[in-house]
């Protein structure tokens, strides 16, 4: 295994939903059984029942997985920075400077933004964020719930919101998070941090004792899994990111099994679900909403949490909903703003008129306020993108 980190800092954070147990349960830093959402004008505290929200800290993981893989003779760690991946008809060759290694597969995971040339018929949006861990004098956080969106932040027409992860009553993580097609300078970052903290949760007295900050591909472009006869992507390069919610860890480790169950059953790593062409379409109406009408976003998250159980929202954003579920979630969100941003979308980014054409296919009402979540002519509607 090849990585040109040395992998010894506390660098980042996987946070994640569950409702089972994953290989990291023993170094899970904090774990949530409610979270927090607020705007302008109203909060709500959810009860995940039989979810958990938990939190992993990059070191943490580092030393877990590092152990586990010094304890196998079979693996090899090298700190190093891979040059190049040579696909050939038996191996693929790795070159490292002067050294070249072959293996049958090599799982190649380096994502280089520069790499993807874009095209006119996707989207290119970026989730980029930047977090200080803080300490207060007194206690102010209320260490039960973590703040998964907290939008009373001017959203500037993009979607932005605060996110807070209470490790104690006197000590928390709080993260700028926006979704553009620009990062911003750190200052700027910084500064709404600090307006955050001071004018919205009352904290002008902390003392920084980390810092975060990333950016994560919101994108539909495609990424293939299989680039060469011996050469598989993984990660955010296989497009194991979640687009519209930039959430990786747990999608990774399902992955990474799906890749084991191939290699024992079949003899190669390729047999890997494909992703849902579905989620893949409702992903891109939710890009396009984010790239041109982000700060309308607010009312919407507010109502989907409002008007679903969290089981029904998870099971969504994991991709692992049932068609019914997911008609009975769409439908109690702005029907005709969506089916206006998927047109939009269709011609903006020159895209043949299916499957949304058949979104459409309805008689002009002059009250489309009507096609609410009790109306059967909007659950028909929603319907027909299922079919």
């Amino acid at each position: 295994m090849i990585d040109k980190g040395n992998k010894n800092r506390n660098d980042r954070t996987w946070a994640f939903w569950t409702d089972e147990p994953t290989p990291f349960e023993q170094i899970v830093y904090r774990s949530w059984d409610y979270l927090h959402l607020a705007d302008d004008d109203s909060a709500q505290l959810i009860d995940l029942q039989d979810y958990r929200y938990q939190v992993i800290r990059g070191i943490d993981f580092y030393r877990f997985v590092h152990d586990a893989l010094k304890a196998c003779p079979n693996v090899t760690l090298l700190q190093a920075t891979v040059d190049r991946i040579i696909d050939g008809p038996d191996a693929a060759q790795v070159v490292v400077g002067d050294t070249t290694y072959s293996g049958t597969w090599v799982f190649d995971s380096i994502f280089r933004p520069a790499e993807i040339v874009e095209s006119e018929r996707h989207q290119y949006l970026q989730l980029h964020f930047k977090g200080w861990e803080i300490e207060t004098g007194a206690d102010v956080f209320r260490p039960e719930a973590a703040t998964l969106m907290d939008f009373r932040t001017p959203q500037e027409g993009e979607t932005r919101f605060f996110y807070v992860l209470p490790f104690a009553p006197n000590r928390a993580l709080v993260e700028f998070t926006v979704f553009s097609d620009q990062r911003f300078s750190h200052q700027e970052y910084s500064e709404a941090l600090r307006e955050y903290l001071a004018e919205v949760l009352n904290v002008t007295e902390y003392t920084i004792v980390a810092e975060e900050q990333g950016v994560i591909p919101a994108t539909d472009h495609p990424f293939p899994r299989r680039v060469g006869e011996h050469v598989m992507t993984i990660g955010t390069k296989g497009g194991r990111v979640k687009p519209t919610t930039g959430y990786a860890f747990v999608r990774i480790q399902h992955d990474s099994a799906a890749i084991i169950r191939s290699l024992i059953d079949h003899g190669h790593p390729f047999n890997v679900p494909e992703d849902s062409l579905r989620y893949r379409m409702l992903d891109t109406i939710m890009l396009e909403m984010m790239d041109h009408y982000g700060a309308d976003l607010k009312p919407v998250f507010a109502t989907l949490f409002e008007r679903n159980p969290i089981q029904r929202i998870f099971r969504f954003l994991d991709e692992e909903g049932t068609p019914l579920e997911n008609v009975q979630l769409i439908a109690t969100l702005p029907p005709w703003q969506f089916i206006q941003v998927a047109i939009q979308w269709q011609f903006s980014h020159n895209m043949h008129m299916h499957p949304f054409a058949r979104l459409i296919d309805v008689p002009h009402d002059p009250h489309p306020e009507q096609y609410d979540a009790e109306g059967d002519s909007w659950l028909h509607l929603a319907s027909r993108m299922f079919q």
